[in-house]
Formats: structure tokens, sequence, C-alpha cells
């Protein structure tokens, strides 16, 4: 299994060293799509998957969820999260063993979901809707520092509400002078490009482990396909996520890396548990 760069108590040193260091906002990688933002003090969690839930549900079955990358931190030892996010339904991005215990150390927590699963995420998680925020490409959320815009992303196709809400969304964060995008699982669509390029997007996290019917899942970008995407949208730095996670649905960095390169696209590539700052 592949250790995380930092882990546990080391991992949460980090974070407590960078609070010292407020001039940059700070990233770290949780594994699959899950993100640790940093700034100013106060913490984001963006689709974080830190259990095991799916490696057990899907035990003894035809697509056994084996874990790649051992979990960075048990979620009830982070009881300093002001806000965590899903962007859509799916386990390893809405996992209630991650985040009833998050509620449960963080009595305060934002919880944001869009307003489309707004009734799936608190069923899930075991609580009453208005527990929940929720949020549209029509209304913005603040909450801290941060500012959060939605955007529909296309988990192979977009896919909307009887309102026309996305069932799959992206986030544009604003936190100070930065912008941050956050895809969730999504493919490119028309227009998606021309969409991001007008929010000037410093940091960019998008998926790379493609599609393949194959192994029966939802299809995300590839690697060059999510490297093209930064680029074509001007993006300043993009990160690569959404793989190693699972050996049934992953994917290299590689060709991410030779299409970043191959077009100027300036990216990093980060470790579990690893920080980046801006």
């Amino acid at each position: 299994m592949i250790p995380p760069v930092l882990i546990n108590d080391e991992f949460l040193g980090d974070i407590a060293q960078a609070k010292n260091d407020q001039d940059h906002l700070h990233v770290w990688w949780l594994g699959q799509s899950g993100f640790l933002v940093q700034w100013l003090g106060y913490h984001l969690l963006m689709d974080p998957y830190l259990s095991d839930s799916l490696t057990k549900k899907y035990a003894n079955t035809d697509k056994p969820h084996i874990r790649m990358t051992e979990r960075v931190i048990a979620p009830e030892r982070l009881n300093f999260i002001d806000v965590v996010t899903s962007s859509h339904n799916h386990t390893d991005h809405l996992d209630g063993e991650t985040i009833t215990p998050l509620l449960n150390a963080n009595p305060g927590l934002v919880v944001m979901v869009s307003q489309a699963n707004l009734e799936f995420a608190a069923q899930r998680l075991q609580v009453p809707p208005h527990r929940l925020t929720a949020i549209t490409p029509q209304q913005p959320v603040q909450t801290g520092p941060f500012t959060f815009h939605a955007m529909p992303s296309a988990h192979e196709v977009l896919e909307a509400d009887e309102l026309g809400n996305p069932k799959y969304i992206g986030l544009v964060v604003k936190a100070g002078p930065w912008t941050l995008y956050h895809s969730g699982d999504t493919v490119r669509y028309a227009g998606m490009d021309n969409q991001l390029r007008q929010w000037q997007i410093d940091l960019a996290m998008l998926p790379i482990n493609g599609r393949d019917p194959r192994r029966g899942v939802a299809g995300n970008l590839s690697g060059a396909e999510a490297a093209q995407l930064a680029f074509d949208s001007e993006v300043r730095l993009v990160i690569p996520c959404h793989y190693q996670m699972f050996q049934f649905n992953s994917a290299t960095p590689e060709e991410f890396i030779q299409t970043a390169q191959q077009l100027g696209q300036a990216y990093h590539v980060l470790g579990c548990g690893q920080r980046f700052s801006l």
C-alpha cells in the first residue's frame, strides 16, 4: 500500500505549522478528490473520503474497492474544520463515515451540497435537511473568508433536478486574492473552458482517472484531457487527483505530466498528505 507523505501526527503538525504562515494559501491532497484548504487559519475540506466504507461495501463482489493508499488521518481527529463540501452523491465524495465524525468533532461545521442533492445528503448523513447548506449556480454562498460559486459538472453528462439544479457540481472558491476550482467528477463539456476562463483560476484540482466502461464507473477527465482543459481555461496551475485510491479505478499521472509539459501548462503533482502553498 502507498504510504502518505505525511500521516496522522505528522500531518496534523504540518497543518499547525502552516497556520504561522498566513501570507500563503495552503492545500493538502487527502487522496481521491479530497483536499484540505487553509486560509487565514480557516479550514475547508472538499470531497473528503477518509474511511474504508467502500472497501467494506464492495467486499466479495465483482467490483472490490481495494485501497491503494493508506488513510492520511481519521476524520474525528480533524476538530478544526469550518466547512466541508460534497460535489455529488457518490460515496467517495459524500461519505457518511467521514462526514458524520466531522460533524461530531466540529459542532458548527458547515456542510455544503448542491441543492439538487440536499434530501439525499441529509438521509445519508442522518441529519435534517436544514442542517446542511445548499448551493446553486445562481446563488453564491459565503462563510468565513471563503466565497463559493457552483458550476455544473458532467459525470459523463450534465444532469439536473426538475428545477434545473445540477446534480454534479464543481466549486469556484474565492479566498482573499486567490481563486480555486475543484471540479468534482467531470468530463469536459461544451463551453466549460469559457466559463472557467472568466474566473481567472489560480489553482484547479482536476480528476485524471479517465473513463473505461469495462470498469463499470462513470467517466472523468483523463490525464491529457485535464491538462488540456486547464490550458484552454488559462488556469495558472493545476493539481491532478482521483487516482491511486482504488485498484479498479485508478491511473498514473505520467500522461497528465507529459501533456502539461507539451502545452506549457504549469502543474504540481502532490503525494497523498502533502502540502502545496500558493
